[in-house]
């Protein structure tokens, strides 16, 4: 196969059937395991607070169930994780490129 042709769909087959039949490593596996005690401790958590709690907003209040609050307060702070995590990596790529720049000077 040359380099400019996208590779054949049996081929992108047999790729997929090593990757599925590959063995996952003790480290992989631990991770897996963490991910799923979390997951479960948090279903817990979120199943155990379904009780209206009253949200308290700068211009008057409103009821709603806790874990709509939980959810709502996870996502914004996932987001803003995601948003600080891009900024240093942008920061940390240009901060990259100038160096780059400056020893090619």
């Amino acid at each position: 196969m040359s380099s400019g042709q996208a590779p054949t769909p049996s081929a992108a087959g047999k790729q997929a059937g090593k990757q599925a039949g590959r063995r996952r490593s003790g480290r992989e596996l631990t991770r897996l395991a963490v991910v799923a005690v979390l997951a479960v401790l948090i279903t817990l958590f979120a199943v155990l607070n379904t009780g209206s709690v009253e949200v308290n907003w700068i211009f008057g209040s409103s009821k709603a169930p806790l874990i709509i609050v939980i959810v709502i307060s996870l996502l914004v702070a996932l987001s803003l994780v995601a948003l600080l995590t891009a900024a240093v990596m942008l920061a940390s790529a240009a901060r990259a490129e100038v160096q780059r720049r400056l020893a090619a000077i």
